[in-house]
């Protein structure tokens, strides 16, 4: 097959959707599959966008100044597909449309599909709701909200509203971005989403389309051979590890406060950037925290820290659809610690610790009996081995490909 995707999460930014596009891309083509990416993007030179058209992966009409060093923004929709039709001819022959976010060049992925009458497969990676809530300030999320809202529809119509409830849309702003995430995936053929939870609440808020849960996978090229049992001994430091964003959504700063409440050794290796990052570490300075920031590292460097650690932490709540930080834990074997009941459905059970609820109280009584009963850490290393392999996305990859056939057929 020919495959196109299109994403406004890839190109100069790290992350989650980044990885899954990634290990995805690879497996495909490792199967035969003949497979491009278009993303929006910062500004490059023309040789680095050559270094990027050998691997098939190209940059649509992006702007150059706006959000620069924060997220790319594309140029309106209208203006990418007409530039995809004269720059890649090729692509009236493609035989799906892979789209993987939901602002300008995904919008152009969808519309292009329609006007090709090339199926489309949307994937919602994420919860665009909770996404603004924690980025944008209090005062201005309406506005926001509505205005993405009032752009998304002038080039996907908005066939379904969802209104303010006691739910998840408890606020005006949220009810509109759930309004924009159910008709962007109404507007494609196959809906795909990363997990059960999250699949259960986009139909709840109307999705009418197909939905089949395809959850995320580990790139085979960088599986670990055989990686060690962690073993926590008694009086021995606690080596945790952090590498997600340092930002709002993640809860950064209150895991740093329920590591004031630790009376354990523990060690907090922090790998990633993002918006608490500077805020974050006065704060551990301050309280005199065991907690080094190491920002953004390569992901070779990374996965040797998450191999020497003996607890990865995602600490996010009722944000988060599917944890990437979690399954790269699991190919290690490294047991994780999280607050949110949904995070469940990503790791064997018995291969994690949860906190009652997402306080700083209870994430530092959750972590204090992991110090008091340190036999936990290779009870859960163990469990983690032994389902390891079930992340590998050479055998997840069948699945999408079946899904694939099933909308061309």
């Amino acid at each position: 097959m020919k495959i196109a995707f299109f994403s406004d999460c890839y190109l100069d930014l790290n992350g989650g959707i980044v990885s899954s596009i990634n290990a995805q891309k690879t497996a495909l083509e490792n199967l035969g599959h003949e497979v491009y990416i278009f993303s929006t993007g910062y500004p490059k030179s023309r040789t680095d966008l050559q270094l990027l058209a050998e691997q098939n992966i190209f940059q649509v009409p992006s702007c150059k100044l706006f959000f620069y060093k924060l997220t790319p923004i594309s140029r309106r929709p209208k203006i990418i597909e007409r530039w995809l039709l004269r720059k890649h001819p090729e692509i009236k022959n493609f035989d799906i449309f892979y789209v993987h976010y939901e602002s300008g060049c995904s919008i152009a992925g969808l519309r292009l599909g329609k006007k090709l009458k090339i199926p489309t497969v949307q994937v919602m990676h994420g919860r665009e709701d909770m996404g603004e809530s924690n980025l944008i300030p209090f005062s201005l999320r309406t506005v926001v909200a509505t205005a993405l809202n009032w752009f998304h529809s002038w080039y996907i119509p908005h066939k379904t509203k969802v209104l303010r409830d006691n739910y998840l849309a408890d606020t005006i702003a949220k009810a509109k971005m759930w309004t924009l995430m159910v008709n962007h995936a109404n507007f494609a053929d196959l809906v795909l989403t990363p997990s059960n939870h999250f699949c259960e609440k986009l139909v709840h808020y109307g999705v009418k389309t197909k939905i089949q849960v395809f959850p995320n996978g580990f790139p085979d090229n960088r599986f670990p051979q055989n990686p060690p049992v962690k073993e926590l001994k008694s009086n021995e430091t606690l080596k945790i590890i952090w590498h997600s964003r340092v930002s709002a959504e993640k809860r950064m700063m209150p895991f740093l406060q329920a590591l004031t409440e630790v009376n354990g050794k523990y060690r907090l290796d922090v790998y990633g950037g993002g918006g608490d990052f500077f805020r974050a570490k006065r704060f551990a300075r301050r309280h005199n925290l065991n907690v080094i920031f190491h920002g953004n590292i390569k992901f070779n460097d990374l996965v040797r820290a998450i191999a020497k650690s003996h607890l990865d932490v995602l600490v996010s709540y009722n944000f988060d659809t599917f944890g990437m930080t979690l399954i790269e834990a699991e190919a290690y074997g490294v047991p994780v610690f999280f607050c949110d009941p949904d995070m469940q459905e990503v790791v064997p059970k018995g291969s994690f610790i949860m906190s009652a609820d997402a306080s700083s109280e209870k994430m530092a009584e959750a972590l204090n009996n992991l110090l008091a009963y340190p036999e936990q850490v290779k009870q859960m290393s163990e469990i983690m081995l032994e389902h390891r392999k079930e992340v590998l996305i050479s055998h997840r990859i069948k699945t999408l490909i079946q899904y694939f056939h099933e909308v061309l057929s």
